[in-house]
């Protein structure tokens, strides 16, 4: 059957069943071509997004302008200085106007509630660049660049490492269960995902094909692995006051070496980015100066090596977030 997403919103990967994902990584692919090949594939020319940005970020923001532009489109931005969503106008009343306006809307920020919103008002189809809650715009990065190094997604066996209850530990159990990946969440049982989330994800595995398993020993959960992944042990939004906490909870969860020789000779390290892995931040040197930590989430000597393919993810967002504006748009 014909997949045509045409109209509709981009909110979390939940809402997607796995033969529309399919669809959105091969599309993501035959855009990576054209863009190596420098063909030009302006096919939304005439068109305008606007993008609302409430955290801030580097990869998000510059994915969509790219690939906005590419696509030939005009592409607004919008910081929290810039509009008065929620303070002076409401979320639904700012959603009918943009709505009016725009043929496309990304938001990211901190409400999952309002981004759906968003969409509920604006008539328009809304896209998820970042919520507390789900990440769906990084989860076909990751499957894209998985399937790139690979050859294949199903039978992957992933571990994700560190805070598995934030919105990279909850998409990745997501997209895992939905493309039939053995997804292991490897962390302390105070910092696993929401059990409701869990429960779903499990009956969606068990369609699949594939596991789910959440385990507090590193040894257990990294070995033979075929992916380590992990992320920061801070959310952006959170208190400064959490490091302290989550550095003590967080430091046996590290990726260094001896992690990735546990996991499988093929493994790959892979990490959303911004990463922690030096000094050579303000916030790096902040908990250097606090807690003596050079390193957190991961060990330079990880980040830099062998294993490493931050940066095949990091082009991969605009790969893939192409693909997303252009079948909901198109």
């Amino acid at each position: 059957m014909a997949v045509n997403l045409r109209g509709r919103s981009f909110l979390k990967i939940l809402d997607f069943s796995p033969e529309e994902i399919r669809y959105l990584l091969d599309l993501s692919k035959n855009f990576k071509d054209l863009k190596r090949t420098h063909t030009p594939h302006q096919y939304l020319q005439g068109k305008n997004v606007v993008l609302l940005f409430e955290k801030t970020s580097t990869r998000t923001r510059c994915s969509f302008e790219v690939a906005g532009r590419d696509l030939g489109m005009g592409v607004t931005y919008l910081d929290p200085g810039s509009s008065q969503m929620g303070k002076k106008e409401s979320i639904a009343d700012t959603a009918r106007v943009l709505g009016r306006m725009y043929d496309g809307i990304e938001y990211r920020g901190f409400s999952q509630e309002l981004v759906t919103k968003l969409a509920d008002y604006s008539g328009v189809p809304v896209w998820n660049g970042l919520t507390d809650q789900f990440h769906p715009t990084q989860m076909l990065a990751d499957l894209l660049t998985m399937e790139e190094h690979f050859g294949y997604l199903k039978g992957i066996n992933f571990t994700f490492m560190g805070d598995a209850r934030n919105n990279m530990g909850n998409s990745l159990m997501v997209a895992c269960a939905k493309m039939g990946l053995n997804f292991t969440a490897c962390a302390p049982k105070e910092l696993w995902p929401e059990e409701e989330l869990v429960q779903i994800c499990k009956t969606i595995a068990a369609e699949n094909g594939c596991t789910l398993t959440l385990t507090e020993d590193v040894s257990e959960g990294t070995k033979g692995a075929d992916v380590i992944y992990t992320d920061i042990w801070v959310s952006m939004g959170e208190p400064d006051e959490v490091w302290e906490s989550r550095i003590k909870l967080l430091s046996p969860y590290q990726v260094n070496d001896k992690v990735m020789e546990n996991a499988g000779k093929q493994a790959i390290f892979m990490h959303c980015l911004p990463s922690f892995h030096d000094r050579e931040t303000t916030v790096g040197e902040d908990i250097f100066q606090k807690y003596g930590l050079t390193e957190m989430e991961v060990t330079n000597q990880v980040f830099e090596g062998k294993y490493s393919k931050v940066f095949d993810e990091a082009e991969n967002r605009m790969h893939t977030i192409k693909a997303v504006m252009y079948a909901t748009l198109c």
